[in-house]
């Protein structure tokens, strides 16, 4: 099983890109895979193969009509250990003793 984090973004396209955001996000959610987006890209999971292509096809779905797409990415290939998307957040929060995250716009 594959976690594959990453983030696709258009270039010269101006400063707000949360149409895009939203087209990559259709990809992947047609994709049938798991996944969570948060604030600075989408985390999914799937076998190895699935999560690149996912990607693939997310740069390529930009690429229709963008001149320049840029793509910062990390995986994580672990064996045996299938549901790593909710897995890793729920070891930490026992290690802590208590949910982590907060939302209701809280600044540091």
């Amino acid at each position: 099983m594959a976690l594959l984090e990453f983030s696709v973004t258009p270039l010269g396209q101006g400063e707000s890109v949360g149409e895009y955001v939203r087209r990559a996000i259709e990809v992947i959610d047609r994709s049938g895979l798991n996944y969570e987006v948060h604030a600075m890209g989408t985390i999914v999971e799937g076998d190895l193969a699935a999560v690149l292509d996912v990607m693939r096809q997310c740069i390529e779905e930009l690429l229709t009509d963008c001149d320049r797409v840029t793509c910062t990415a990390k995986l994580d290939c672990r064996r045996g250990h299938p549901d790593q998307l909710h897995d890793k957040m729920q070891s930490l929060e026992r290690r802590f003793g208590r949910p982590l995250g907060r939302s209701g716009g809280a600044t540091a």
